[in-house]
């Protein structure tokens, strides 16, 4: 009944496949892209940017580069943090590099070295898969990871090890170093975040998206219907590594400014996006928003709960975040595989029906 869709007719097969049918639906995505663009630059403060909507953009784009590997495709992958690593370091040779060409395609020509470095550590999945392939993504964290930290000539031979991104400007506004605005950062990610997802979901829904469900499901059957596997599961690790590079670039040189791999691009940030596909829902672009939302606004949440109003001790606070993350992971795999993605389906479903039963 909320739906209203009496009278919402489809005279076209491109109506009726239309990624929102729903005249409703397109209504209320159009109004939080209006929001977000018109709205959010102009009410937002560095807190609200660099704790909530920073982290929250970036990891979207992680977790949509990961469910279409692991969610869409059925490739298992704990490699992430290491191919954001790829992305991070790319991005600070190019900007280093060609100052003078725009840090727009600076993250750009980042994804596409790491899609073809994700690419190249793909190839074990032609021969093996499930736990085989997560522990050769394992490897390539590892691997990367000491490459980036033993290799000066990565890090421009810092003193440190640590890398730092230089300031760069967008028609004449800093989006990255000491000076850039939180309203211009905000929206240099948002771009990017909103173009990911419009890429992915139209992917995801074409040939491509079919053919990695069909390696999913089964690959031998895919295989005899002429689905070609060493192409499609090649496909979804070079689109995969793509978005995942353009997020760790963003990471890199928007959000932290300098990082040093170990500590920025560790197991743990593979483990994470990996938690925020699962408790999003697997084989789902709204899941991953869903996902990374949850798990960059749980620590804020309970910090500012536990931490600012209760007075706990800020590692007490930091332990329990574990103990609920690990019980939700836990509670999603058995109680409701496909996440919060489906809750979102269930609650639609409802509405559209209220208030009759069936």
């Amino acid at each position: 009944m909320f739906y209203r869709e009496a009278g919402d007719f489809k005279t076209s097969y491109e109506q009726d496949s239309q990624t929102f049918p729903i005249r409703f639906d397109r209504y209320r995505y159009y109004a939080v892209l209006v929001a977000a663009f018109a709205v959010v630059p102009f009410v937002i403060n560095d807190y609200w940017v660099n704790a909530v909507f920073l982290p929250f953009l970036i990891y979207s784009i992680a977790a949509i580069g990961l469910n279409i590997l692991v969610g869409y495709c059925g490739q298992v992958s704990l490699g992430t943090g290491g191919f954001m690593a790829v992305g991070a370091y790319a991005s600070y040779k190019l900007m280093t590099a060609f100052p003078e060409v725009s840090i727009f395609f600076h993250i750009i020509l980042a994804g596409g070295i790491t899609s073809i470095v994700c690419v190249l550590f793909g190839l074990p999945s032609l021969r093996i898969k499930g736990f085989y392939l997560a522990v050769a993504t394992l490897a390539a964290q590892f691997f990367l990871v000491w490459l980036f930290n033993r290799v000066g000539w990565f890090y421009n031979y810092s003193a440190s090890g640590q890398i730092t991104a230089p300031e760069r400007t967008v028609f004449g506004i800093a989006v990255t170093g000491a000076n850039n605005p939180p309203w211009s950062a905000y929206l240099f990610c948002l771009v990017f975040t909103v173009a990911a997802a419009i890429i992915a979901r139209n992917l995801t829904r074409g040939m491509a998206g079919r053919k990695w469900m069909a390696i999913r499901d089964m690959d031998i059957a895919a295989e005899i219907i002429g689905v070609n596997p060493l192409k499609a599961k090649l496909t979804a690790f070079a689109v995969s590594g793509f978005f995942v590079g353009i997020s760790g670039a963003l990471f890199f040189a928007v959000y932290l400014g300098a990082v040093e791999v170990g500590e920025a691009f560790g197991i743990n940030k593979s483990f994470l996006v990996l938690f925020m596909v699962i408790i999003g829902g697997l084989g789902s672009i709204f899941g991953s928003f869903a996902g990374a939302a949850f798990l960059v606004l749980l620590p804020v949440l309970l910090k500012n709960t536990l931490v600012g109003g209760l007075g706990w001790p800020t590692d007490l606070a930091a332990h329990l975040e574990f103990i609920i993350v690990g019980a939700l992971i836990i509670i999603f795999l058995i109680a409701e595989p496909h996440g919060l993605a489906q809750l979102w389906r269930v609650a639609k479903e409802k509405l559209r029906l209220w208030p009759f039963p069936h």
